[in-house]
This record gives structure tokens, sequence and C-alpha cells, in this order.
């Protein structure tokens, strides 16, 4: 019986930035003569590197804060143990003191109005107090300590911000199919695709994406991007705004063409899903559910917020944005070729393919004509203004950069260098 192989994970830039800010604790620390604790410094490092520049800045503002608190308190305590003169060392009294005062250090952030701090804070505090009850000069360990902890933070915001030198291209569109192209075989985003992605946006890219999926499946998939641009769904044939949960543009088939072509599907004994929009919602009308593949896809999608279903015949004079069926592949077949045999059929964008869920079952969608993505896609350059863009997808006809492996972050990869190619000192770029 054959291994099945490991499949390792990506190391991402949050490891290489922490192995970098640790090392450069470490080098701080023989500059300063061995003064201080290293220790300190590396473990603030570790916590201050965060995926988004902005959660990192977060974190250090925290870090600094739970410092200053816990040390100002931890240095009162071991003040009060030295005037005792010794007789606090380790003995009951002393844990108790700790104890009690470990209260006053959540209460003064509760106070500071710092309550996310208030585990630095009394990290801070306990390894003053507990570790150096006893020291002869508890001023100059605080301060070594404080000193520790802004090192490492300094050298976190340092790592964290440092990057080559690059010119951001923010007169392009970047445009991604989904599947097979930014999701995995697994139909996954990975983490590393997630925070790139992010940070991307962060930094000023256009950036859309393109799918035949409806918003539903789309957001599903994606959860996590900060998307800002609208996006072409359902194969071009509505473009649709995450933000504002609202349909911007749809090419729709009439009522009289979705009567046609429901009748037809009626003669064939075959039943449909009507996508229609209606105030910014997806309402999907439906008659029966006979087999088991329409069964499945009901009971799987109704859950969602973003889909309506309603049992009855397509009402009178509403537009649908594409019809669906899904049946045996021979009975798809037949209807796929009785459509085509019609003299209006010209009016008709029609797909088939066949059913990864469902073995032996194949889908048709019918759209209007004009339904197609780079319709879309021009469509938005317009409303945005835009004349260049980029195409990552898996079809080669079909895209700019052919995406062959989604499941290793190469469209994530290639989209940084289009967007962010490296400067070099001659004013030249290159892509690293």
């Amino acid at each position: 019986m054959a291994l099945k192989s490991v499949k390792l994970p990506a190391v991402g830039q949050r490891i290489y930035r922490s192995v970098c800010g640790v090392c450069l604790c470490f080098a701080i620390y023989y500059i300063r003569g061995k003064e201080g604790i290293p220790f300190y410094s590396a473990l603030a490092v570790l916590q201050c590197i965060q995926p988004y520049k902005e959660s990192s800045t977060q974190m250090a503002k925290q870090r600094c804060s739970g410092t200053f608190i816990g040390a100002a308190w931890g240095f009162l305590l071991l003040l009060i143990f030295d005037w005792g003169g010794g007789i606090f060392e380790e003995s009951v009294f002393s844990y108790l003191m700790i104890s009690l005062f470990t209260g006053v250090v959540l209460y003064t952030t509760v106070l500071l109005n710092k309550k996310d701090t208030s585990y630095f804070s009394c990290v801070v505090f306990l390894s003053i107090t507990v570790m150096h009850m006893g020291d002869s000069s508890p001023f100059l360990f605080v301060m070594n300590r404080v000193a520790d902890t802004l090192i490492g933070v300094f050298m976190a915001i340092a790592v964290n911000f440092a990057h080559l030198p690059r010119k951001k291209q923010l007169d392009v569109l970047y445009v991604s199919g989904v599947d097979d192209t930014l999701l995995t075989r697994e139909e996954k985003l990975t983490p590393y695709s997630k925070v790139e992605l992010n940070r991307l946006l962060d930094n000023g890219m256009k950036f859309t994406l393109s799918t035949g999926r409806t918003p539903a499946t789309l957001m599903e998939s994606v959860r996590g991007i900060n998307l800002k641009l609208p996006v072409i769904v359902m194969d071009g044939a509505a473009l649709y705004d995450t933000n504002d949960n609202s349909y911007l543009l749809t090419y729709v088939l009439s009522y009289d063409q979705a009567e046609k072509i429901i009748n037809l599907l009626n003669e064939s004994n075959l039943n449909y899903f009507a996508n229609v929009v209606i105030d910014d919602s997806l309402v999907i009308y439906y008659e029966k559910l006979d087999n088991l593949a329409e069964q499945g896809i009901y009971q799987k999608l109704r859950k969602n917020p973003l889909r309506n279903y309603v049992k009855r015949r397509l009402p009178q004079y509403e537009n649908v944005v594409y019809l669906m069926v899904i049946d045996t592949t021979k009975q798809i077949k037949t209807a796929y070729e009785n459509l085509m045999n019609q003299d209006w059929s010209g009016e008709l964008k029609i797909r088939t393919y066949e059913s990864n869920d469902y073995p032996g079952f194949s889908y048709m969608k019918i759209y209007n004509k004009e339904a197609n993505r780079e319709h879309m896609l021009k469509r938005l350059k317009a409303m945005l203004e835009m004349e260049k863009s980029v195409i990552f997808g898996s079809i080669p006809e079909q895209c700019d950069i052919l995406i062959e492996n989604s499941s290793k972050n190469d469209m994530v990869k290639r989209l940084k260098r289009e967007f962010e190619p490296i400067r070099l000192f001659s004013g030249r770029s290159r892509e690293c």
C-alpha cells in the first residue's frame, strides 16, 4: 500500500520576520554589553509581530502600556520589600502581598481603560516581584526590564514595517478567478493567501474577483478577505458590492425569454431554479424537487441568508438573472440540443458541465447572451475610471496570467510581484 505523501505548509512571512526580530534582540544584548535579559526582548518581538501592520501596532501599544503599569507596581512592591530589611523575603506574607498587588495591577488597567493590557501588566509585575524579591538593586532591574521590553517592541515594529523599495501599480485593476485560481483544490483559502491579500489591499491595490458563483457561495469561500471593490459573479451576469450587499449591475433574461425556456423544460419533464434579484436580494423560484441532486442542493443552500428559496412558478414580469437545471447527464444533453435548435437560441448563453458532487448528473445554466465576464469587467473599469487590468485565471484563453497550481499560493505570489515590483537603485524594477 503506497504511503500518502505529506504536504508541508509553506513558511510564511511572520516566521521569517520573527526569526529576524529575535536575532536582532540578541545582537542588541551583546551591543549593550550583555546588560538586561534578552528573553524579555525576544518575548516582546514574538508577541508584537502580527500578520497585519495595524494589529502589530496595536499589540505594540498594549505591550508598552502593560509593561509600564506592571513595572510601576512591581517597583513599588520591591521597594516595600527592601524597606523591610529582608524580613519579607520568601515569606508567606511576601507572597500574600504579591497576590493582593496583582489585584491592584488589574484594577489599575480598569481605571486607565486599558483592560486589554491586563495580562501583560500582570506578567511584568509577577516577573519583577516573584523572581527578584531579594535583589539589592530593584530600580536597576526594573529599568532593564522595561528597556528589554521596549527593545523587543521596537524591533518588532522595525521588522514588520521593513521592506525592499517597491513601486506600487495603483493604476491597474487586478482580477482573479476563484476556483482553481485563488482557492485550493479543496476549495479553501490558505492562511498565507488571506494575510498577503489583505496586506496588499491595505496598501491600496485595486483588486476584485470574477467567478461563476453566486454572492452567497463566493462570500462563504473568501471569508476574511477585506474586499473593497465590487465583484463579478454569476459568470458575468451580475456585479455585486460586497460592502453594501447590493447588486450594482445585472444582465437578465426577460420574463418572455424565461417563460419560453421554462415551457421547453416542462415539456422534457425537467425542473428549474430561476434566480431573480428583487430589491438587492437573490430570490430563487422552483416548482418541484424530483431528483436527489435537486433535493441535495436545496437542503445545502437554503439556509444561507443571501439566498431565498420560494416554491412557486416564476411570477409574471419578473426578469431572471439565470436559470439553473440539474439532472442526469443524458437529460441535460438532450435539453441543451433542444434549446440550441430554437430560432431564438442566439439570445442565450448556455453552459453545461458535469457535477462533482452528484456523479452521473450535469448542470445547465442559461443566461442572457450579453452576460459574460469580459463585458462586466469593461463596465467595472468604466465605473472605476481605470484603463489597465490584469486577469489571473486557470483557463489559458481567458486570462493574462495562467495559474496552474492554486494549492501553492501561486496566484497571490504572482499578484504580489505584479503589484509591488522591487525598485533597484538604478530606478528600474524587477520581480523578486
